[in-house]
């Protein structure tokens, strides 16, 4: 695996490649870059909760003298949101039977085009948290397009060339626009129990675009062919691997990682996301919570049964397409300054070569772990090896799949490399004769005693003088390695197994992931797993708080020190997911919007507005009673 060359990226007026800034409280370990983004999130929802939203004489006028009045049931039935436009009555003609014919005719029914392109929308949707659904549209939008000006060099040109580390820098500031976007509109929702009113499918086809969203930016973090990926892959591996779906989902193929990224889960996503939209469309957005809680039974059904009708109560104009526009060009703006001052990650990926340059005792400490079977590697089991125990919870998912990327760490890491050298070099050539042709125990024997003599190994004209021991031909077999890793060749010889494209690095990467300096480089980056390094990002860049939850379980007492830990993590997370899919059907969670009333800040326009038909007019103060008139003449009260 060669090192990319990052001298041509761009310079950036704040240079966020220092080292970053960390926070800790109780079991929280965070990024300051994190939390600026969090809490430039939470301020942007509140502004949207707080902040009236603008709207015209016209549209005041318009809803005041609409309050009250009923529409047209045939125009209104199903849509929601009272917006759909007239469509003119239609003659069944003789060609009706035709599938085509069926299936234009259902799709007129169901989503006609005043449906499609409203021009008008209910009186009550007049806050700024209706705008994050179509601001996360618009920054899919330059993620999009930006991904494609990507590819038009290569997955790693802009590693080298300045406009293509400018267009990265576009993605990846438009990609935290879209997750940040998201998320607020994630939150707005919510709160506004956005389920109600055969309204589920809506919210479920929206929790599983976020997902998918979250697996498109990891296979995306993947992919960047730096540092930061390289920790996320051996890392992020081993929850998938003791899942048993790492063998097949294998993190450490960038290759695999990229087109997941750019073809796959694009598809998938936007599919989603066209969905979610449609359904918007025919259903609408949901009405008002009422400002007090319905009391009672029959209370409660009305409101149910509101909440399901078509809404018939004023209208204000909408122009989708300008919102649409305004809302591209802010987001446009915004990447654009943002990868101007800021730039992207800039940190290169570690290799053999850059390894042993730096730490050479470490690399040889790792080699005679690979030859004596003590390494990470070499016990880690499935989908490597039988060595290892996987991780069990009841069973052992791992071990259903077996050994499906079959590693012997000794063979691949240092014997092979070495054979190959051998008819050139004469002395190692003897050296693996003598170790070869010895039993595997008195192999383990001599490694083990080279792994404690080099823990005190001096470097002469940087050759390496380890102290004598018992180790047979184990210091001239490792020295040899030593300088095959200097001039490059372990890195060619491991990733050279490949043919053609040579994008699985799965075996450099499990190499540097046995040694030390490769964890040490991290921890300096804030990326382990105790700094809460799945949400962090190289230098002060903000990574992914969005992954704060699959996270907490690798600090929760109890859990933090589990040998089943990713197992652990990996099935709570999966049953929060589910949980938050059905919100919809789980009585008490999906009240939580009811009880915690921040819904009335989202419509506080609303239930003050006289076009609102539950907002009643003062009563009229009451007259003194008359006293009544006495004719002329006759006796008045005594």
């Amino acid at each position: 695996m060669a090192a990319i060359a990052f001298a041509g990226s761009t310079p950036a007026a704040i240079d966020l490649n220092q080292p970053g800034t960390y926070l800790h409280w109780s079991i929280f370990d965070v990024s300051v870059a994190n939390l600026v983004l969090i809490a430039v999130m939470v301020v942007i929802f509140g502004a949207a909760l707080l902040i009236p939203f603008p709207h015209g004489k016209k549209d005041t006028e318009e809803a005041a003298a609409s309050a009250g009045a009923a529409y047209d049931a045939d125009l209104a039935d199903d849509t929601g949101d009272g917006a759909a436009a007239a469509e003119p009555a239609r003659t069944p003609g003789p060609d009706d039977d035709m599938w085509t014919a069926r299936v234009r005719n259902w799709a007129l029914r169901v989503l006609p085009p005043g449906k499609l392109l409203p021009d008008r929308q209910p009186a009550y949707v007049r806050s700024w948290i209706y705008i994050f659904g179509v601001a996360s549209l618009a920054a899919l939008g330059v993620v999009i397009a930006s991904g494609c000006a990507i590819a038009l060099g290569g997955p790693d040109w802009w590693h080298y060339n300045p406009v293509g580390h400018f267009l990265n820098s576009l993605h990846l500031w438009s990609v935290e626009l879209f997750m940040a976007f998201l998320v607020i509109h994630l939150w707005g929702k919510f709160w506004m129990a956005a389920w109600r009113g055969r309204r589920a499918m809506t919210w479920i086809t929206g929790v599983v675009a976020f997902v998918a969203s979250v697996v498109e930016c990891f296979t995306g973090y993947l992919s960047q062919q730096n540092f930061d990926s390289q920790w996320i892959a051996t890392n992020g591996k081993d929850a998938f691997n003791a899942v048993g779906v790492g063998s097949f989902f294998n993190l450490m193929n960038f290759g695999q990682m990229l087109m997941w990224h750019i073809v796959l889960l694009p598809i998938i996503l936007v599919a989603i996301i066209g969905a979610h939209v449609l359904l918007v469309r025919v259903r609408g957005v949901s009405h008002p919570l009422p400002v007090s809680r319905p009391r009672g039974l029959a209370a409660r059904r009305a409101a149910r049964a509101a909440d399901q009708a078509a809404w018939r109560g004023p209208t204000r104009r909408y122009d989708i397409l300008k919102e649409g526009t305004i809302a591209s060009v802010v987001v446009l703006a915004l990447t654009f300054g943002l990868a101007g001052l800021l730039s992207s990650p800039n940190v290169p990926p570690v290799t053999v070569r850059s390894w042993v340059q730096v730490a050479p005792d470490d690399f040889l400490a790792t080699a005679a772990t690979e030859l004596n079977g003590t390494s990470l590697t070499a016990t880690y089991g499935p989908p490597y090896n039988n060595n290892g125990t996987p991780q069990s919870l009841l069973f052992a998912p791992a071990n259903i799949l077996g050994v499906r990327q079959p590693i012997d760490a000794a063979q691949t890491f240092v014997l092979s490399p070495l054979a190959k050298n051998a008819p050139t070099d004469p002395a190692l050539a003897a050296a693996l004769r003598i170790y070869n042709a010895a039993s595997p125990a008195q192999q383990v024997k001599w490694a083990t005693a080279y792994g404690t003599a080099v823990t005190k190994v001096k470097f002469v004209n940087g050759n390496p003088v380890v102290p004598r021991a018992n180790d047979g031909p184990v210091p001239l077999m490792l020295a040899t390695e030593l300088t095959l890793a200097r001039s490059g060749a372990i890195d060619a010889d491991l990733s050279g197994t490949q043919p053609f494209y040579g994008t699985n690095f799965t075996e450099p990467l499990l190499f540097l992931n046995d040694g030390a300096y490769y964890a040490n480089q991290a921890t300096a980056e804030h990326l382990t797993g105790d700094q809460w390094g799945v949400m962090n990002e190289t230098g002060s860049y903000p990574g992914q708080p969005w992954l704060w939850l699959f996270q907490l379980w690798y600090h929760t007492p109890g859990f933090d020190n589990s040998a089943n830990v990713d197992l652990i993590a990996i099935y709570l997370t999966g049953v929060a997911t589910i949980l938050l899919l059905a919100v919809p059907f789980i009585p008490g969670l999906r009240d939580i919007p009811r009880w915690i009333p921040l819904h009335r800040l989202v419509w506080r326009s609303w239930n003050n507005s006289p076009a609102n038909p539950a907002v009643q007019a003062p009563p009229e103060p009451k007259q003194p009673p008359k006293q009544p008139r006495h004719p002329a003449g006759s006796a008045g009260p005594t």
